[in-house]
């Protein structure tokens, strides 16, 4: 169950020295084809690290072969010299597997503003371009995790004879444009880059952009697909966008549940919105509310903060005609208190609210975490 699960790939992940402490801190995925057609979104912060660049300048043709990724350092606001070692990564990949420089792709995550060690970064990466393997997947998987407790991995099988496998990382700074992550998704389909892309772009606006564990967007999001064909099935497209589309969707909550200090997984679902903007647009306001957020990690069925953050948005909604439900009791009804809030328990992990606008048919469901003593640690002393 890894990023080498589809035919074609190989992978690995070994240990460059990049970050304290031991343990494999720079991976690499090969595509062996025979298809090379790739598709990436990006984050939407303008605040863009040196891989960031490299990668939207590779990806125009969507040809990729291979693709770098280290932890230990997110290589942003690191100038020149800082885009030179991104240079120099796909540089050594290239000349490791014959490849052009042109046709790799780079991803760092870690602390923003310091620099990496070129040379370490090089010899890291022919260290793990020798041991490519095709059940190299879940050592790639632990070498991308930062403060992730655990690596994130799916798989998904299409009906015709054909596999998608994908890694992902992120704990921290998990929101939307793309939620803040990396994430390598392979398949042995036989797709065009332009399907691919279209796919991919599906898939993230429903799964990755609706997670919003802590406000927070990277500047280092990166969000892969590859497509080698070497199974030589060209899959239907729906049926393709659609298993794509549960596999984001898996990985996604497997960062919502590895969210840094959370006690709690909220899923937040609108329905009955004027149109889906408007749903997600109140999913999030909620999402981002510091007091339904609190309330929750004291097991506080507090549905007060919940209508007070849908009332700041500019969704079409009567105030006085919203229902609110907290883990499938109806706490409020036609904006007023109806089923007694201390019916409502909040101690599992898993929490559910349900927000009716009576405006329209649109629903959208957006995951959040609940805010921890221990998020506030864990990133109060993260650079330190």
């Amino acid at each position: 169950m890894s990023v080498t699960a589809a035919a074609g790939f190989e992978a690995a992940g070994v240990e460059a020295g990049l970050r304290s402490g031991e343990g494999p801190d720079l991976a690499v995925v090969v595509n062996r084809g025979p298809a090379a057609a790739a598709a990436a979104v990006f984050t939407s912060n303008r605040c863009t690290a040196n891989p960031i660049i490299w990668s939207k300048e590779v990806i125009k043709d969507g040809v990729v072969s291979a693709i770098v990724l280290n932890s230990g350092g997110a290589n942003c606001y690191t100038g020149m010299l800082g885009f030179q070692v991104v240079h120099e990564t796909a540089e050594a990949a290239g000349r490791a597997l014959d490849l052009s420089p042109g046709d790799v792709l780079v991803c760092s995550t870690g602390l923003i503003g310091e620099q990496l060690d070129s040379t370490k970064v090089v010899a890291g990466v022919g260290r793990a371009v020798a041991s490519l393997a095709e059940d190299g997947g879940g050592r790639a998987a632990r070498a991308i995790m930062t403060t992730d407790t655990r690596p994130k991995q799916a798989v998904r099988r299409g009906s015709t004879g054909w596999t998608l496998g994908g890694m992902a990382k992120g704990a921290g700074m998990l929101a939307p444009g793309l939620a803040t992550m990396l994430v390598v998704i392979t398949t042995d389909a036989d797709v065009e880059s332009a399907d691919l892309d279209a796919a991919l772009r599906s898939a993230t606006r429903v799964t990755f952009d609706r997670l919003d564990s802590d406000g927070c967007m990277s500047t280092n999001d990166q969000v892969t697909l590859l497509a080698s064909g070497a199974s030589g099935v060209a899959p239907d497209l729906d049926e393709f966008t659609a298993l794509l589309t549960d596999l984001c969707c898996d990985l996604a909550l497997q960062l919502q549940s590895d969210a840094e200090g959370a006690a709690h997984d909220v899923a937040i679902e609108v329905r009955n919105a004027a149109d889906e903007d408007d749903a997600v647009e109140v999913g999030r306001a909620v999402a981002r509310s510091n007091l339904f957020k609190a309330a929750v990690f004291g097991n506080d069925p507090n549905w007060g903060r919940v209508l007070a953050a849908v009332g700041t948005t500019q969704a079409a909604f009567d105030p006085f005609g919203i229902d609110v439900a907290m883990n499938g009791v109806q706490v409020c009804r036609a904006g007023q208190p109806d089923q007694p809030r201390t019916l409502v328990d909040l101690t599992d992990r898993a929490v559910s609210v349900v927000i009716d606008l009576h405006a329209g048919e649109a629903t959208a469901t957006v995951w959040t975490n609940d805010l921890t003593h221990d998020y506030v640690h864990e990133n109060s002393a993260y650079s330190s």
